[in-house]
């Protein structure tokens, strides 16, 4: 059907071109708001009506005649109906919306994917300081930013995963403090343990674990760093340095839990000792784009529609923490990423526009609007019927493993990605595990391994499936599978171009219920042998389209459940 689309769409296109020149270059169909309209829906006819002169009923009435005189809609089009000031309804014939089947089936784990485009994408997420264990925001950011790359290379995009964290600073201090502590025996609650709200401690079960740990002279190994203990409790510095390598390895423990990967880690530290965050600073100043104020460099951020100009570098000679996120940025746009996605918490929602303001200032040609931002919410978890706040493991939070030790991955990745990101979001723990209806991901799934189990009932070569006659595939339950089957390359792209894989969260519901309720319309392995084969390729191939669309959200498809 996708091949009908483009034959069609070329069709309108030649006859715009010949009503009026540089008309076919703008043709396009649109989907009618009302299924039973038709299947596609033109509104050329009055877009060209005032240019031509001409009233858009009767060149409605011209252009339909002139487009059924064509041979693609002369072969694929049962009727072009004339509806309102203008609308073209065009009615597809049921062999056009046939053509889908064997599309998705000869496609296979492709169907719906795009050529390469060239164009090299960088997406930044999770990017959690190494002072905890990962919370169920990063896990939301993490479930978030994979699906986003996964839509992004579906498109041609050469995706690259990257993490970035802040190796040194306060946090980390307060991480060595917390762990030296624990290690000279001492706990929350004692006398010697810092209290309070704004205390620096962290007082979670796993400093005392790391703890343990160092002092038995344990070699921790991440993903980008590996550190031997040296077991001396006064040792502040060894502490810091097996502290973080210990709480990278636990994160990478439950990224990989979550099948998230990454190519690259990049420390906030490298851009000091690179002497990237002077050279950044020294481009701003040479751009005339700063000023000296009681002490401090400001960057003239107004003048880029920030809402008042921001201090760089402090009266104690510290840098405030966007001048770093400025020169990380300069970064990536000097190792050629010129598309940059970044998926942050809501609360990085006021350093967006002073990140911006530096970079264009900074002189490199960086054009407004880099880089894009997704801002998603910190979920609330529930279970039992009541929120779940604290994690004896984190101290004050729940886990990104407490919630997969509780479900499974995929039901967190699928559920986090069930909601626009910017919007309020409560896991249900419960839900989660149940096995019916109600449970999106299971429901969803279900559909997969119901499909498969009829495939294995019959028995046959599935591959065979693509040639098969597909004529028998004429009733109504049918023909509206076929549709949405159509819907999946154009959802794709518009999910990707979005930064929205809700939308295919909700695509794969919609699909899943479409497919069961043809199952409950139509027997399929009847004893009739060409209708079987014709049901059989068009439950294959919306196998075919769940597995490919779960396979974005890095979600499995069962064969069986």
């Amino acid at each position: 059907m996708l091949l009908v689309k483009q034959e069609l769409l070329a069709a309108l296109a030649n006859t715009l071109e010949s009503l009026s020149p540089g008309a076919g270059a703008k043709a396009a169909f649109e989907s009618p708001k009302v299924a039973a309209h038709g299947d596609f829906a033109s509104t050329a006819a009055m877009q060209l009506a005032k240019p031509l002169a001409k009233k858009p009923r009767e060149l409605a009435e011209q252009l339909s005649a002139a487009l059924l005189a064509t041979p693609a809609f002369g072969q694929w089009v049962e009727a072009i109906e004339i509806a309102g000031p203008g609308f073209l309804n065009i009615r597809l014939k049921t062999a056009a919306k046939q053509q889908i089947v064997r599309e998705v089936l000869s496609a296979g784990n492709t169907f719906g994917q795009q050529p390469a485009t060239g164009e090299k994408v960088l997406v930044e997420f999770v990017s959690a300081n190494p002072t905890g264990p990962l919370h169920v925001g990063h896990g939301r950011q993490a479930a978030l930013g994979d699906a986003i790359c996964n839509l992004r290379a579906s498109q041609g995009d050469s995706v690259w995963r990257e993490f970035y964290y802040n190796d040194a600073g306060v946090q980390i201090q307060t991480l060595a403090n917390s762990t030296q502590l624990r290690a000279r025996g001492f706990k929350p609650g004692d006398a010697e343990w810092p209290s309070g709200e704004k205390a620096p401690a962290y007082n979670g079960d796993y400093i005392a674990d790391i703890a343990e740990d160092f002092k038995a002279k344990k070699t921790v190994k991440s993903d980008d760093r590996e550190y031997t203990a040296s077991g001396d409790i006064d040792d502040i510095d060894s502490i810091r340095e097996f502290a973080v390598a210990y709480l990278r390895r636990e994160q990478d423990l439950d990224l990989q839990a979550f099948r998230v990967r990454f190519d690259n880690y990049y420390l906030e530290s490298s851009l000091y000792t690179s002497g990237r965050v002077e050279a950044a600073v020294g481009k701003l100043v040479a751009a005339g784009k700063t000023y000296e104020e009681d002490g401090a460099l400001w960057l003239k951020s107004t003048d880029y529609g920030d809402d008042k100009d921001r201090v760089m570098k402090k009266k104690d000679g510290t840098y405030t923490y966007f001048v770093p996120d400025v020169a990380y940025h300069i970064a990536k746009w000097e190792r050629g990423f010129h598309k940059v996605v970044n998926i942050q918490g809501t609360d990085h929602h006021g350093t967006i526009a002073r990140v911006r303001a530096g970079l264009q200032a900074a002189g490199e040609g960086i054009p407004e609007g880099y880089p894009d931002y997704v801002l998603h919410t910190m979920v609330r978890v529930m279970k039992g019927g009541e929120e779940v706040k604290i994690s004896k493991r984190a101290g004050s939070y729940v886990t990104l493993r407490d919630l997969i030790e509780w479900t499974s991955t995929d039901a967190v990745r699928f559920f986090l990605l069930s909601r626009k990101p910017d919007t309020e979001y409560t896991f249900d723990v419960d839900l989660a595990v149940t096995k019916n209806n109600d449970n999106p991901v299971y429901y969803v799934q279900y559909a997969h391994a119901r499909i498969c189990s009829v495939l294995a009932g019959w028995g046959g070569d599935a591959a065979t499936l693509k040639d098969v006659d597909l004529s028998p595939l004429e009733s109504p339950a049918a023909q509206a599978l076929m549709l949405l089957l159509a819907r999946y390359p154009a959802m794709l792209t518009a999910a990707s171009k979005d930064f929205a894989p809700h939308d295919v969260t909700f695509y794969l519901r919609e699909l899943a219920a479409s497919y069961h309720s043809y199952y409950d319309a139509e027997r399929i392995l009847v004893d009739d042998e060409k209708v079987k084969l014709a049901r059989l390729a068009l439950v294959a191939a919306t196998a075919q389209v769940l597995h490919n669309g779960l396979a974005i959200l890095g979600v499995s498809a069962p064969n069986k459940m």
